[in-house]
Parts: C-alpha cells; structure tokens; sequence
C-alpha cells in the first residue's frame, strides 16, 4: 500500500516536470514570436513602402541616413572643376589704329585705315593744313585717296577721343601739277570751279562736283580733276575741295578759271561763311589764305554767289 502511494507520487511528479518543461518552451517560443511580430508592426507603420526586415537585422539599421545627406547637399552643393568655365580671364580686344599709304597716278596718295575699335566713327584727316572728315566703315577701315599737297607728305588720321595713326609717301610726281583746295566746314554751299580754256558750263573743260572729269584726261596733258574729300551727311563735318591740272604736261596752252560759288540755303543764309584755300602751282610753294563771306538774307534763299577773284587763274603753258 505504501509503495503505491510512492509509485504515484513518482508518477506525479515525473508528469508535472514534464508538463512544466513543455510550458517553459512553448513561453519562450511566445517570447520569440511577439518580439519579431513587434518589428513588424514598427516597420509596417513607418516605411510602409519598404519590405520588412530580415529578422537578424537590428532597427537601427532602418534609420534614413542618405536623406540627411540629400538635404546637406542641397543646402551647400558641391561645386566640381567640371562645372567652372574654361577661360574665366576676359582678353581686351586689340583696339590699335594703324594707317598706311602708297602712292598712285596724279600725285594721288591712297590711304588705308584700320581701327578695329572704331567701327562707323568719325575721323580727321590732317596734311599740310588740309582737313577732311570722314567715317569709317562698319568694321573700322576706310579707304580714300588723297591729292598730295607735299612730296615727302605726312597724313594723321585722328578720332574724337585722341585715338589715331600717322603715315607718309614720297610723291615725286608733285611738281608737274598745279593744285588748288577750297575747304570749310558745315552745310556752307561753296563749290569750287574750273574753266578751262574758255569752257563753258556744259563742256567738258568746266571741271566741278557734278562734272568732275578724270585721270586718264589729265594723262594725256588735255585737262585736270576734281576731288571731293570729306563725309556731307556728318553733322558739322570738314570738307574739301581739290582741283589739279597737269601743267607741266599740258597739250594747250591758256588759261584755267577759277570761282568760288556759293549757294544761298536756309542753313547759310544771312551768316558769314568761314573758308579757306590751299595754291601749289608748278614751282612754287604752297599758300594759304582764309576767306569770310557774308551772305545775303534768307529773302534770296536758292539763288547763288559766283566769287570770281577770290583765286587766281591758272596760267598754262603747252609743253
């Protein structure tokens, strides 16, 4: 009787070790599951988007660090060599004026001007007292010829802000013209003329701005030509005037009249005039002389001046 209470008290006790056992493994498999179910719910609430995490990967590793760094390289951006221009050192343009000139047919002297800086500006033309103003092209170069007033001549092409170039020629040919320049400044409505020999106004020997004649003429020793220097449309622009005759190569002998006239204009009219001549004549010097004419009111507006006396007529002699 004894022994059956022992035996099931062993029982018993075997059967509640057993039982406590199986409890303890099955709380902690409960444990286990709740913590990984609790990983769960945090990642399902905070990154919806993003599959879960493995479970040997602690939440730390979630947190979203690239995001701090996106934000910091929006606010200072970094700024690589690749993104700096390749030359960042502005060069100045070469802005020098330089001129030369070469001498042609007729004492003439052709001049070349370029000033890269100077694009469409006005420009004086100076040599031997002789003024002109022009205006360069759109790329700053100019091209004219010029009557020689010298044998060794000097030109100075100056700009408004004291920019300019100088050159020079030898025009050994010089002495063989007669040259005369009739220069002002303004809408004057001066004009210089030449008759030759008696022309009339119709001929070819009346030498002026609309009949200006040519080299080949003047070649052949029968007659001279007229040069106009100087840009009109430039406001208060200086303009010339230059007549040369080939004396010491002239076919006839006679002489050349020469007249100022000057046409009555609204802009000139009632004012005086302020002129000025340059004579070279075959072995001779060169002479200046300056002129004022007073001009008739502007009642007698279209009609026109003719100064006869204010030059003296050429005398030419047949070779």
């Amino acid at each position: 009787m004894g022994r059956m209470k022992t035996f099931r008290l062993a029982a018993v006790t075997l059967c509640a070790a057993i039982s406590i056992g199986f409890a303890m493994q099955q709380h902690d498999a409960r444990g286990k599951r709740a913590g990984s179910l609790q990983v769960a719910q945090i990642q399902d609430t905070s990154s919806a988007g993003l599959p879960p995490l493995p479970l040997d990967r602690t939440a730390t590793a979630r947190l979203p660090e690239p995001q701090l760094q996106l934000a910091a390289a929006v606010a200072e951006p970094a700024i690589t060599p690749a993104t700096l221009p390749a030359e960042t050192e502005a060069r100045p343009a070469d802005c020098a004026v330089s001129m030369s000139a070469r001498t042609g047919a007729g004492a003439m002297v052709t001049l070349q001007i370029d000033a890269p800086c100077f694009a469409s500006e006005r420009v004086t033309i100076h040599h031997n007292g002789l003024m002109f103003t022009e205006v360069t092209q759109p790329d700053g170069t100019l091209r004219i010829e010029v009557p020689a007033l010298s044998e060794s001549a000097l030109f100075i092409a100056a700009f408004a802000n004291g920019a300019g170039a100088t050159a020079s020629a030898e025009v050994p040919a010089l002495p063989f013209y007669d040259r005369v320049a009739l220069q002002w400044r303004g809408e004057s409505g001066l004009a210089l003329h030449a008759s030759e020999f008696g022309a009339a106004d119709e001929d070819a020997g009346h030498v002026w701005a609309a009949s200006t004649g040519d080299l080949t003429r003047t070649a052949r020793g029968e007659g001279g030509f007229l040069t106009r220097l100087g840009d009109s449309a430039s406001p208060e622009a200086r303009l010339a005037e230059v007549y040369t005759f080939p004396a010491a190569a002239a076919t006839k002998a006679g002489a050349v009249a020469l007249t100022i006239e000057a046409e009555i204009t609204a802009s000139n009219c009632g004012q005086a005039l302020e002129a000025q001549t340059l004579e070279r004549r075959v072995g001779g010097s060169l002479r200046a002389r300056d002129l004022t004419l007073s001009m008739p009111d502007c009642s007698a507006a279209g009609d026109f001046l003719v100064l006869k006396n204010l030059l003296e007529d050429l005398k030419i002699a047949a070779k």
